[in-house]
Formats: structure tokens, sequence, C-alpha cells
């Protein structure tokens, strides 16, 4: 339980480094009431059309109509991009944004993860919930690795967290992913 308070306190810190600050306020004050009136100065008026050329005329709705829905726009299927576990492991690989040692030591704890579901799906000691920890912990170590140097791979990792985590929770995607 001690590793609570440090994610804790790194998703309160990641969360504050990237945010933006807000607008700064401008306060408005009301002009002081004058006791003389300025004439309000005169709307441009369009120049007069040349004869025998009509001008449209603006068209006022009545007033028994009933009032017109717009039409929403029709909605494609949302599709959830596929998951390329291969192209994700080639752009960690490739990327500047991690030195080679961290690289190497994030491989060790990706191979002993790997060796604790293995475990698990053998029926020994590590719990489903006590995995999940050990990765998301995991995660977060790589996307703060990343998100300053690399965004984009940053993003491709957020957005295939869930599905990542899907196939090492499911035995037989798991074991498909060993072979």
């Amino acid at each position: 339980m001690a590793g609570y308070p440090a994610v804790l306190l790194l998703l309160f810190s990641a969360a504050c480094a990237t945010a933006t600050p807000p607008p700064p306020q401008v306060a408005t004050t009301k002009p002081a009431a004058t006791t003389a009136t300025t004439p309000a100065p005169k709307a441009a008026s369009t120049p007069p059309a040349p004869p025998g050329v009509k001008t449209p005329v603006p068209q006022t709705p009545r007033k028994d109509a009933a009032p017109v829905a717009a039409r929403p726009k029709p909605v494609a299927p949302a599709t959830a991009p596929t998951l390329d576990v291969e192209a994700l492991k080639a752009r960690l690989r490739a990327t500047k944004a991690i030195g080679v040692f961290t690289k190497i030591s994030l491989k060790n704890k990706v191979d002993d993860l790997m060796q604790q579901f293995t475990e698990h799906y053998q029926g020994k000691k590590p719990p489903m919930a006590e995995l999940r920890l050990s990765y998301d912990l995991l995660m977060m170590k790589v996307l703060t690795l990343l998100q300053d140097s690399d965004p984009p791979l940053a993003s491709a990792i957020v957005s295939s967290r869930e599905a990542i985590w899907t196939l090492l929770a499911n035995e037989q995607s798991f074991a498909a992913l060993q072979s």
C-alpha cells in the first residue's frame, strides 16, 4: 500500500505540469454617466440598387409557424483503433525520448510483469488486482518518460492502454502474445 501515495503524487504532479494557466481576468468598469448626451452614430446604409434590379427582402418567420429544429448531422459509428502491439514496441525502441539504459530497465520490468502474469495463469500467487497495479505503475513510468519528448507516442500508448490490459487480463489472448 506504500505505492498508492507515490502514484497519487505522480498523477497530481503530472496533471499540474501540463495544465494551462487560466486567462487573466480583465476588470470591466462602466464609464461615468455624463449629463450631455452624444448623438448615436448613424448606421451605414447600403447604396441604393440601380433601377430595374430587385434587392432581396429579408424574410421574417411567421409568428404562428412552428419552430424548425436543426437537423442533426449523421454520426459515423465510432470504431476503436486497432491495436498494433508490434508497432508500439518498434516505436518505443526507436524513440529518442528514453535513454538506452532506461529502455533496458523498462524491458526488464516488462519481462517481470509478463512472468507474473504467467504465474497467475498457472494458479500461483499474484492476484489480478496486484497485476493491475503493477501494470498501471509501469504505464505511468513509460508515459512520464515520453510525455515531454515524444507526445505522439505517449498519446498512442494512452489510447492503447486499456486494449493492452484486456489482452493481458484474458488468459487466451495472453497465451497468444507469448507464442
